[in-house]
């Protein structure tokens, strides 16, 4: 048995900053994970994070090793690879990593300020005592002992698996409802290409319903020759396996003749917006677990940083002021709500459109334009999506009988205008969340039947 202030189940970004922010400030943390010390990092990733977290953060940029390489932008490509969008600015800015030189740095410094780390262990479930989680029940991956590790507060920075999260009773108060068709799976490799891919300062993006439904193949340029390129799909009823599309639609291409595999392999990715309540009972949600993911291209190392960060501060008051329930803890709810969860809950409504249009459709609405690249980056970054609809555009789509597309485009930039207003106005404690909630499932119920 061993004894914390704080238990941080998850060495990943998210747990990571969590456990560096509470240690930091002098509380005893434990931070556990399932994998060895030296692995920490080693995970399926895109890699690729926006400069504005750092500065935001106040954590310094990749350098050396750590980094691959620094993007300006993101080239999207339409299905029928007519269309291009360039989206490019100061938001865009960032940097592709080595992933895990990347995570180890980020654990020394969770260690650096004083945090105990327990490698190879593994949590099992959670602890619970007269309706608080307590800590929780581990298991030593090595030796396959058991043990408990109590802690006043507890994150649950589990990934995906989300291993706290879903064993959780109703009464700990963390609201969490993920449907299958809110995930994508993805393959991924990172390969040796013969030469270096055409504009290496931009990752590409290739929408294409017939190939990667619900999702997008990507590829990102890494150092030197080395490229990082995948491929996700929705998990709705009947998801094709996304290696074999990988292999048998990009990996075909000439570009990738005579190329090598470095490493491989897959993964899920929840791509909406947070799950509605991130905090019950001595226990906060972050990260993947939380679904703290952007819902369009799936970059979650930005968002579960800052959650991670905003947890811990959280935390710190809790613990300062001895009572760590839910309500004490609400803000870490309304914090990442009112920021980042705001333009996760946009972009979701925009997935949803995503999803449904056919490849006819992207083509049609990529070569006209009817979002612009500047709307594009602006979207990106969670300010108002405006179109482009003109009086031409109209005529023309009236003519090729798309005009419902630009109905369902006006309706759906309508709909993430209120869905990101409402989570701007998330409420200030537990009082007003059944209400909100309704709410918000109204609009998500909208955006699923435009």
């Amino acid at each position: 048995m061993k004894k914390f202030d704080v238990v941080v189940v998850g060495a990943g970004t998210g747990g990571c900053l969590a456990a560096k922010t509470v240690a930091e400030a002098g509380f005893d943390v434990c931070l556990m994970d399932r994998k060895r010390e030296q692995d920490i990092g080693d995970k399926i990733c895109g890699d690729a994070i926006g400069k504005h977290h750092f500065d935001t953060l106040g954590l310094e940029y990749p350098t050396g090793k750590e980094l691959e390489r620094k993007i300006v932008g993101v080239k999207i490509y339409s299905p029928d690879m007519e269309t291009a969008i360039d989206v490019k600015g100061e938001g865009l800015h960032g940097y592709l990593v080595n992933r895990r030189l990347f995570g180890q740095r980020l654990l020394k410094k969770a260690i650096k300020a004083g945090a105990t780390f327990l490698e190879s262990t593994q949590a099992v479930e959670p602890v619970i005592k007269d309706h608080f989680v307590n800590g929780v029940l581990a298991r030593n991956m090595e030796t396959g002992n058991k043990v408990s590790v109590f802690g006043q507060v507890t994150v649950d920075a589990s990934g995906f698996s989300a291993v706290l999260q879903k064993k959780l009773p109703p009464e700990i108060g963390v609201d969490a409802n993920v449907s299958r068709e809110d995930v994508a799976i993805c393959y991924r490799e990172i390969r040796e290409v013969k030469e270096q891919i055409a504009e290496p300062d931009f990752c590409e993006i290739y929408l294409n319903q017939k190939l990667a439904p619900g999702g997008y193949f990507w590829i990102f340029p890494e150092s030197g020759t080395k490229v990082n390129v995948g491929l996700g799909v929705a998990m709705s009823k009947g998801f094709p396996n996304p290696k074999n599309r990988l292999y048998d639609n990009v990996l075909s291409i000439p570009f990738f003749k005579g190329s090598s595999t470095i490493s491989g392999g897959g993964g899920h990715v929840p791509t909406r917006r947070p799950i509605d309540c991130m905090v019950g009972n001595g226990i906060l949600i972050v990260g993947d677990a939380a679904c703290q993911v952007n819902p369009i291209h799936g970059g979650g190392m930005g968002p579960s940083m800052m959650a991670g960060t905003i947890a811990g501060e959280v935390i710190i008051k809790a613990l300062e002021t001895g009572n760590v329930d839910r309500e004490n803890m609400w803000s870490y709810n309304v914090r990442y709500m009112q920021s980042y969860g705001a333009k996760q809950a946009g972009l979701d409504v925009f997935r949803l459109l995503l999803q449904r249009l056919s490849d006819e459709d992207l083509n049609y609405g990529m070569r006209y334009r009817l979002i612009t690249e500047d709307d594009l980056l602006n979207t990106s970054m969670g300010e108002d999506t405006r179109l482009n609809i003109t009086e031409k555009t109209r005529r023309i789509f009236r003519g090729v009988g798309k005009l419902s597309l630009l109905k369902q485009l006006r309706a759906t930039v309508h709909l993430m205008k209120k869905m990101k207003t409402l989570y701007q106005n998330y409420p200030v404690s537990p009082e007003g969340f059944e209400e909100w909630k309704k709410k918000m499932q109204d609009l998500i119920e909208e955006a699923e039947n435009l």
